[in-house]
């Protein structure tokens, strides 16, 4: 029985393992590098920013303020998305891992509800 329940711990954590990767190095780039060729060349922005990505993936993995961070999170990349569209670059990438915040978010949420 243990090793079902592994399992479905698993599964459920799976689609959030890249996600959480994803914002965690985003984060430590925009706080540690020097991106003189992002949009924001401030770097004290771009450093905030990054803090905010920390926090927000913190809350992410929280289990009691999923929802809060997956809102932030799937929030700032559809800014990303925006800007990406306004710049001409391609932004079909952003948009998967929007839809993919959002997915682990639900997956997460909807299983630790279904659990207690």
């Amino acid at each position: 029985m243990t090793r079902n329940k592994t399992i479905k711990k698993v599964l459920i954590w799976l689609p959030s393992i890249p996600i959480i990767i994803f914002f965690i190095q985003n984060a430590f780039d925009k706080i540690i590098s020097n991106q003189s060729d992002k949009l924001v060349s401030n770097s004290a922005i771009l450093i905030l920013t990054g803090v905010a990505l920390l926090i927000a993936t913190a809350l992410f993995l929280y289990e009691k303020t999923i929802i809060v961070g997956t809102a932030i999170l799937a929030t700032y990349m559809t800014i990303v998305v925006f800007v990406h569209i306004s710049k001409g670059k391609p932004f079909f990438l952003t948009i998967l891992i929007v839809l993919l915040t959002i997915i682990a978010g639900y997956i997460r949420r909807t299983k630790l509800n279904n659990t207690k």
